[in-house]
Order: C-alpha cells, then structure tokens, then sequence
C-alpha cells in the first residue's frame, strides 16, 4: 500500500492521522499500523501522525502488509488479483465464511491461510463472483468506495409479466424462523431489478436476469416467491419445500428439481470502480455447468 498525496484546502491545519482517515479512509488501526510498522513522510521528511499540514504539503504513506497471492483450488477460479483483493468465482456447494462442518472447506479457507475479508457473500447453493479483500482496509475501501453493481442470472418457474420491471417488497425475518424471509408491510425496502432473457413456452421456465437495488437476505428469492414464480431447486421457497410448497407448480418441479439438485441462481455479473487505480472494472462468469445443461434439456 503506497500512497503519494498533495494537499488540498480542505485539510490545511488538520492532523495527518486526520488526512488518512478522512481522505483514505484508514480505521484507527490501520492508522496505528502505519504509524508503527509502515512509512509516513511530509514534504519529504519523516513525520509523525499528529503533525499538522498545510495547502500544498507532500505527504508519503507506505505499508507492506506482504499479502501473497491466493491459492488456486482447482474448482475456484480467480478472475483478477492484486495485491489487495480478487475477484473469484465460487461454485455451487461451497460455503463463504468457515463455520462449523466447514472450517476447512470454506472458500476463505481454500484460498489462504491467513484472514479474508470478503466483500459480499453468497449462500451455499448460489454460484458466481464475489469480491474478496485481502485486509481490513482494502476490505474499507471496496465497501465505501467501490459502488459495487451485482448482477444475477437465475431460472424461475412461469413467464413474469411484463417481462421486465421491478420488484419491491419489503422483507423481514418470518416469525419464529432463522432462514426463511417475508414480503411483509413491516420489513426492510428491498428492490430487485428484474428482465427476462429468454422463455421456454415448452416447459414453462424463465431464464432472468436481477440485479440488486438493495441485498437483503435472500432477497430474490424471497421477491419471486412472492410473485408467484419461484427459483428451480429452491429448497426453502421453491414449490416441493416444507415453508413455501406450491402445489400449482408440484407436479412440474418434481422433474427439474431434480435435475437441478440446487438454488438456480448464479452471480454471474460485477461491476465497479477500483478504489486502488480508480479504473472501472467488469467482470463475468458463464453459467455454471448444472444450469446450462437444463436449459440445453429443455431446448
């Protein structure tokens, strides 16, 4: 982490430990580990924290975190990496975060040895791309500075109408449940983008296309079981589950559960601006291997 910085009006007669927190972003800990372990100069002079600077000063911060680079497991691909962060494309079965049963086996775990913080997550079932930050500070500035766009592609039963619009239902937690979500009056706003790509008249399955306004808890799920279209392989809210059955839709998800084995919902799409070289980043991943075989199935 290197930083060379000029300064403007707005700091003269501030703190440089003011300058890095408002102007970088830096917590009081990554203050404190540059103060102690990195680089901090002014004009060209060594300086301490609580020095003060003018219009104009040259201010100098460095740190080396020694972040390496991630492992590569061999079903985790690694779209970008920098010394900061990644992009990675997590596959269908894997966990994010360690926990119990997966302490091993989490995608943090695979990939390092040492702490990940990732920048958003995907449940279990959910393949696609997340962002992973390396520390807590690139893990800060990813999270206020990045304006990350997330996209999603998923395979929904029926035809939604119109076939393109938005969903905005406020969710909550249902009652006396730890995983399942309401559209209810009195939950949080949620609004879900959603077009569809293609429809298959022959089964009666929509190919769509989300991207998130907000990211509540399984928020598309929750949105398309709402409206009457749930995600194949839904195993919470999807027509065979115990909480949200269907029996409209029974006799149809009994075949393509089946095939499907999982949510079908892919992270197939990220946008943002890099905070590191401020260069506008895209990234995609294809649909994994499960879901594209029931579409060529169907077709």
């Amino acid at each position: 982490m290197k930083f060379e910085y000029f300064v403007e009006n707005e700091y003269n007669g501030c703190e440089i430990q003011q300058v890095m927190r408002r102007k970088f972003k830096m917590s009081t800990t990554w203050v404190k580990r540059v103060k102690l372990y990195g680089t901090v100069e002014q004009n060209g002079v060594h300086a301490r924290v609580k020095d003060r600077v003018s219009t104009g000063d040259r201010l100098y911060f460095e740190y080396e975190d020694n972040s390496g680079k991630l492992n590569c497991p061999e079903n985790v691909s690694i779209l970008y990496e920098t010394g900061s962060y990644a992009v990675v494309n997590k596959p269908a079965g894997m966990v994010t975060h360690p926990s119990h049963g997966h302490l091993e086996d989490s995608l943090l775990t695979s990939l390092s040895d040492e702490t990940l913080h990732p920048v958003m997550r995907l449940d279990r079932e959910t393949s696609g791309l997340l962002i992973v930050a390396k520390d807590g500070y690139a893990h800060n500035m990813l999270v206020t500075e990045a304006d990350i766009k997330k996209s999603y592609l998923a395979l929904c039963y029926g035809k939604l109408e119109p076939s393109e619009g938005t969903m905005s239902f406020p969710i909550a937690r249902r009652e006396n449940s730890v995983m399942i979500r309401d559209c209810v009056e009195n939950g949080k706003p949620s609004v879900t983008h959603y077009k569809t790509v293609e429809y298959f008249g022959n089964a009666g399955i929509s190919l769509v296309e989300f991207k998130l306004e907000t990211g509540r808890c399984h928020q598309i799920r929750t949105h398309c079981c709402h409206v009457g279209h749930p995600l194949l392989g839904d195993g919470l809210y999807g027509p065979l589950s115990d909480d949200n059955p269907n029996p409209e839709l029974k006799d149809k998800a009994v075949i393509f559960d089946e095939q499907m084995r999982r949510v079908a919902l892919h992270a197939y799409k990220i946008e943002y601006k890099d905070p590191f070289d401020k260069e506008d980043k895209v990234f995609e991943a294809a649909l994994p291997e499960d879901m594209q075989k029931v579409i060529d199935g169907i077709r």
